[in-house]
Order: C-alpha cells, then sequence, then structure tokens
C-alpha cells in the first residue's frame, strides 16, 4: 500500500509542476545552458592562465563567477545543506560529458559518444529533479562503492560491443534516473515559446 501512496503522491507533485507556466521552466532551461557555459569558461580561463602564466585570465575569472552565480540564484531560489554546489557540479558534469561525447563522435566513436550523452543528459536531469524538489535528498544515503575490477584507460577507451537486448532490459531496470528523466521531459520543454 505504501508504494501505491508513494506513486500517487509523485504523480500529484508532477501534476503540479505541469501546472506551473512552461514558458517560465522554458526560460530556466535555457539559463541552464547558460550556466553550464559560464561554468566552462571559469576552466577555460584558470587552464589559459596557468598555460600562458598570464595573470589577466585568472583576474576575470571573478567577474564571470558573479555572472554565474547571480544567474544561477535565478533558477535555485531556495536550498537547504550543499544543494547549490551539487547543482553547480551536476551542471559542470553534464557539459565535460556532452563535451567529451561530441569528440568521441568526431573520432566515428558513436556508440562512447551516445553512452556520454545519455550520461550527460542523466545529469543534467538530476539537476532538475534535485532542483524542483522531486527528489526527497533526506532519503538519499551514501552507499560504498565496490569496485572489483580496476581498468586502464586504454580498457576504457576502447571500442565496445554492446548487445542491444542487454542494453534494453538494463534501461529498464535503470530505476531512478528512468524516472527522472521521464518526469523532466514532461515537464521542461524548451521548444515552448
Amino acid at each position: 500500500m505504501k508504494k501505491a501512496e508513494d506513486l500517487k503522491e509523485f504523480v500529484e507533485r508532477v501534476d503540479n509542476l505541469k501546472k506551473l507556466n512552461p514558458k517560465d521552466l522554458s526560460s530556466d532551461q535555457d539559463l541552464s545552458i547558460a550556466v553550464m557555459n559560464l561554468i566552462s569558461i571559469e576552466e577555460h580561463l584558470m587552464f589559459s592562465g596557468a598555460k600562458t602564466g598570464k595573470t589577466s585570465f585568472y583576474d576575470m575569472i571573478g567577474e564571470i563567477r558573479e555572472m554565474r552565480k547571480n544567474l544561477m540564484q535565478m533558477m535555485i531560489k531556495e536550498y537547504e545543506g550543499e544543494v547549490w554546489c551539487i547543482s553547480k557540479h551536476l551542471l559542470a558534469a553534464a557539459m565535460r560529458l556532452f563535451e567529451v561525447g561530441t569528440k568521441q563522435q568526431s573520432m566515428g566513436r558513436k556508440k562512447e559518444a551516445y553512452d556520454l550523452f545519455g550520461k550527460s543528459y542523466d545529469l543534467y536531469c538530476l539537476f532538475w529533479a534535485l532542483n524542483m524538489q522531486l527528489i526527497d535528498v533526506k532519503d538519499v544515503k551514501w552507499q560504498k562503492d565496490d569496485v572489483k575490477d580496476v581498468k586502464t584507460v586504454a580498457e576504457l577507451t576502447a571500442p565496445v560491443k554492446i548487445d542491444m537486448k542487454i542494453e534494453a532490459e538494463a534501461e529498464a531496470k535503470s530505476g531512478m534516473f528512468a524516472k527522472i528523466k521521464s518526469t523532466v521531459k514532461k515537464i521542461v520543454d524548451c521548444c515552448i515559446e
């Protein structure tokens, strides 16, 4: 009975979010992409300063950071604990995975690119789920990572054969990310003008 109540509450939350002005969510989605790029600019300024030895690159970071913070405040008005930083890192990681995916794609490694694009979108949806409070963070628990098979960089970047049937079954069992992606797709529509 508890699962039915949880599902009912989840559906009600989604319906309530749909009642919001979709144009505002669309604007926030555009804003989130701008924030991703500002985070990347901050990173590039740091690396450019380090590579060239010119501190003028470092000096620009502060202005970009302030702009990014102000824009993030437009999307994340209320937050608790580490949600602000988690949100920033989710957007940054999503952007990086997207960029690595485009590089893999340009090298003809489509499967790897598609996998990275999927992971990028998972993180992007997690950002929205966290900030639309679709996830109750009090229920999130730390789990020990039980890594037994450490791979080399060469093994990780080698072309992989993927059995589409196994991949589809894994996707069906994916749980949290599948639910989050489905919900975010229904709520956040960047194509509404």
